[in-house]
């Protein structure tokens, strides 16, 4: 069995096997019934076919599955937070701070002296109630879980062989929207496992995955023929450098760098020093080998040597440093690289026009009929500036020239012009923009915006929707089916189209698609961060809060302010143990914010310390109808039978991270990924919540799609799944093979 394969199913929610040659279904081994015994204290279930296989299993294998889970879940790291029965205040305030760093700085003998070095005098901390000591955070006890099945539902696994597992595989080559961080890890597993699928590549960022899947086994004459433009070399290049799968500028790299590693306090920032680091990290050195394979490349790409220059113009400055670097110039005075040395002479001596030069031009000079015959030529450069150009020429004109070539391009574009089409047209409205490498920011309107009446830019809302619902309807009408009805989750319309959502967290117990809703059960919500798994005892100090936005004022519940209505925090730990990492908590109280008039908590956590947040930061919520237990011995609080989402940062160069909102009213948690500046939570900024809560309204749903899709076909809608075409949330969570509805590709 292949731990790996079996890391990737169960992302969803599911078992790998190889094919079974032994199903018995009559009596279950000992060793069976202890596995579902253990899984069923984790919170997982197994469907009655998976059963018989893992049945058919020997012990050594099933031993793999749940150390795998145990793996995935957690459970063998410390889960121990700064303060023990932590839902019971200790009394500590900031005098007893103030009062132990008089002690400490004087050298006071009376009081304890901790394994830290810290003495903490008598009357101050209550010592008997910490695991480490209250005044750096240094943790002093490891602790694992403690209490299991607290939950109230049963997660299922379901049985996945050769068939599911190839199937998915196609499905992440296939997919037409770029794959988050999860799927991304998931197809490196696959890639390397198991041979490449007869798959049609459906995003650029994909097919990075494959060519370095190529190259590492030294096939890289057949990683060209995933090369058609220059820029797609160059992003292939500046992924192996980065691990980054888009291009993000240098320049942006090292700001944000520097960013990250400014502090509060003056002496402590590290600004200056990372960015030169980061500089450094940066800097392109390449062998004689890896220089020839990229020369070939660029030789034998099949695209004409101006239209080449021309694709490259955009990323001139990182272009100039590969051409250095690459040695370019020495190979291109080569024999056989007659091209390439047309394309340097062409490049340096920018004798190349740019397109989009042309098309500014012909706009300045209001000249609708040159610019719209430009704008033809490049399908999705129209559709990305599509809403600049109505406001510019008038809505009529755009919208019949747009007309001519909506039917070239993709399904993903066309949807996202329908979707965002409202508030770009509301001068009332800022809009929430993330830009590559930075912070979400809030923007405001464009200014030709203010020409319009009212009324005339709701009809240019309109008018995008109505012709976008027309062109979806019309490929899905085009498509043949034998199916007669149709049946659609009724949760499949509270989760959004994944479409431009480039997530960098990764899913490894549980899957959803950002935006996606998770209804409360109890009456308590429990945060939860544990990081540090695998480093050596450090100074890391990453914090868990929350932000309470009242009627008329916020409240944040932190290391600085550990109770506050209807929040309590464990407490702030600043240094983590050895390989093992540590934790925090918040426990959210429902009714009590509900009492206060609290209109959602947005759950979010930080780098207090220099730099972004720490590798493999496990962030996530508890939810149960039944009570959950808080230790009174050490403090422990999580139980992963009652987890309900979870993700596990990858690499990042994020400093803060909104990972969800709590609507209270509503009773509801909707996972989201906003990252944002600063060290602590008071850095948020509330409205970008807002905004992008109603950006996410404003997307299209999965039902509300399938619904069109319905009625294209002219497909019956019924209410039970006894249908020839079947949407559920588990098939959703798929987000790859819910892109095969974005059909037109």
């Amino acid at each position: 069995m292949k731990k790996d394969l079996l890391k990737v199913s169960i992302r969803q929610n599911a078992i790998y096997l190889p094919e079974v040659e032994k199903m018995e279904e009559t009596k279950l081994k000992p060793a069976t019934i202890a596995l579902v015994a253990h899984l069923k204290k984790t919170g997982y279930g197994l469907t009655e076919k998976l059963l018989w296989a893992v049945n058919g299993l020997t012990p050594a294998e099933q031993l793999e599955i749940l150390q795998m889970m145990k793996e995935v879940l957690g459970l063998n790291l410390n889960w121990a937070p700064l303060v023990k029965g932590w839902d019971t205040p200790t009394g500590e305030s900031r005098f007893d701070h103030w009062v132990t760093w008089i002690a400490n700085l004087f050298q006071i003998k009376n009081g304890v002296k901790l394994p830290c070095g810290h003495i903490i005098p008598d009357n101050t901390f209550p010592l008997e109630r910490y695991n480490g000591c209250p005044f750096c955070g240094t943790p002093f006890e490891i602790a694992h879980t403690e209490y299991f099945g607290q939950g109230s539902k049963l997660k299922i696994l379901e049985l996945w062989q050769c068939a599911e597992i190839e199937r998915f595989f196609k499905d992440l080559l296939e997919s037409h929207t770029a794959l988050d961080a999860t799927q991304v890890d998931s197809l490196k597993i696959l890639l390397h496992e198991l041979p490449l699928p007869d798959a049609r590549i459906g995003m650029k960022e994909t097919v990075m995955l494959v060519v370095d899947t190529l190259i590492e086994k030294g096939e890289e004459a057949e990683a060209q023929i995933c090369f058609t433009t220059p820029n797609d070399v160059l992003r292939y290049l500046w992924y192996k450098k980065t691990g980054f799968l888009q291009i993000i500028e240098p320049k942006t790299m090292i700001r944000k760098t520097g960013r990250n590693n400014n502090h509060t306090c003056g002496a402590l920032a590290k600004s200056q020093k990372a960015k030169e680091q980061k500089r450094e990290e940066l800097k392109l050195k390449y062998t004689r080998r890896e220089c020839r394979m990229v020369a070939a490349w660029l030789n034998d790409l099949d695209m004409p040597v101006a239209k080449c220059c021309e694709i490259m113009h955009p990323k001139r400055e990182i272009w100039v440093r590969m051409i250095r670097a690459l040695r370019l110039a020495e190979y291109a005075r080569k024999g056989g690289f007659e091209k390439l040395n047309e394309l340097m002479d062409m490049f340096y001596n920018e004798t190349y026009t740019v397109w989009q030069g042309k098309v500014d031009a012909y706009r300045l000079k209001a000249d609708a009929e040159r610019t719209f015959a430009l704008l033809k030529q490049r399908p999705g450069l129209f559709a990305r500036s599509l809403f600049v150009n109505m406001l510019w020429f008038g809505p009529e004109d755009t919208l019949s020239a747009f007309r001519e070539v909506m039917h070239l391009l993709p399904a993903r574009l066309i949807l996202t012009l329908g979707m965002y089409a409202e508030s770009y047209f509301d001068p009332e409205r800022k809009r929430l923009v993330k830009p590559l490498g930075g912070n979400a920011k809030l923007i405001g309107h464009h200014y030709l915006l203010d020409i319009y009446l009212p009324e005339q830019l709701k009809d240019m809302s309109t008018q995008v929707k109505k012709l976008c619902e027309e062109v979806v309807t019309a490929r899905f009408a085009r498509l043949t089916t034998d199916s007669k009805n149709m049946y659609i989750d009724p949760i499949l319309f509270h989760i959004p189209l994944s479409i431009g959502d480039r997530n960098s967290t990764i899913k490894d117990a549980s899957c959803a698609l950002q935006g996606t809703r998770f209804p409360v059960e109890g009456n308590n919500v429990r945060l939860f961060m544990q990081w540090g798994a695998g480093l050596p005892a450090q100074y890391l100090d990453m914090d868990l809060s929350c932000h309470i936005a009242l009627p008329y004022s916020t409240e944040v519940c932190s290391y600085f302010k550990l109770h506050v209505p209807g929040a309590k925090h464990s407490g702030d730990i600043q240094y983590i143990p050895d390989k093992t990492g540590t934790a925090e908590y918040i426990e959210l109280d429902i009714k009590e914010l509900d009492r206060i008039g609290a209109r959602y908590v947005a759950f979010t956590c930080n780098a207090y310390s220099n730099g972004a947040i720490a590798p493999n930061l496990v962030v996530g919520w508890m939810n149960s109808a039944y009570p959950m237990t808080i230790s009174q011995k050490n403090g422990v609080a999580y139980d992963p039978s009652c987890v309900q989402h979870q993700v596990k940062v990858s690499q990042s160069m994020m400093k803060g991270l909104v990972f969800g909102v709590l609507k209270v009213k509503e009773r509801e948690i909707i996972w989201l990924e906003v990252p944002f500046g600063g060290q602590t939570v008071t850095t948020l900024n509330a409205q970008t919540i807002e905004n992008y809560l109603d950006k996410l309204d404003a997307k299209t749903s999965i039902g509300e799609l399938l619904v069109i899709k319905a009625k294209a076909q002219q497909l019956e809608i019924v209410d039970t799944p006894e249908a020839d075409e079947v949407y559920t949330r588990e098939w959703a969570m798929n987000s790859a093979a819910v892109s095969k509805l974005l059909i037109g590709e």
